[in-house]
């Protein structure tokens, strides 16, 4: 299995950025995908998560930011992030989390830099 993260780059404060997770080895329609960001020195935390069908959950800093979308036809689940702000720093990391077994996988992250 695996999550392949894309997207991360350096903008500027107020920007955007839209972050690609592709899966492969598994059946993306069986799972619940996230997002999750980890600042220096600080725990990971949930950003966004999608349910199939598509139910959101975001927390409350990025709430009418970012929009997490999926598409289970082509394996993917995207994270448009906008009018960023610098303690949007972080590496971003996509996850799987099994809607039928205790099964979770997690990829290897991309780093987001907000900064003039």
């Amino acid at each position: 299995v695996q999550l392949q993260a894309s997207g991360g780059g350096l903008v500027q404060p107020g920007g955007s950025l839209r972050l690609s997770c592709v899966a492969s080895g598994i059946t993306l329609s069986m799972y619940k995908m996230g997002w999750y960001r980890q600042a220096p020195g600080s725990q990971r935390e949930l950003v966004a998560l999608i349910d199939n069908p598509g139910g959101t959950t975001y927390n409350e800093p990025v709430k009418g930011r970012f929009t997490i979308s999926r598409d289970n036809a082509k394996n993917t689940v995207q994270l448009q992030m906008n009018t960023l702000k610098p303690e949007d720093t972080a590496v971003y990391y996509c996850s799987a989390r099994s809607r039928y077994v205790n099964r979770s996988y997690w990829g290897q992250g991309t780093l987001v830099t907000v900064s003039s």
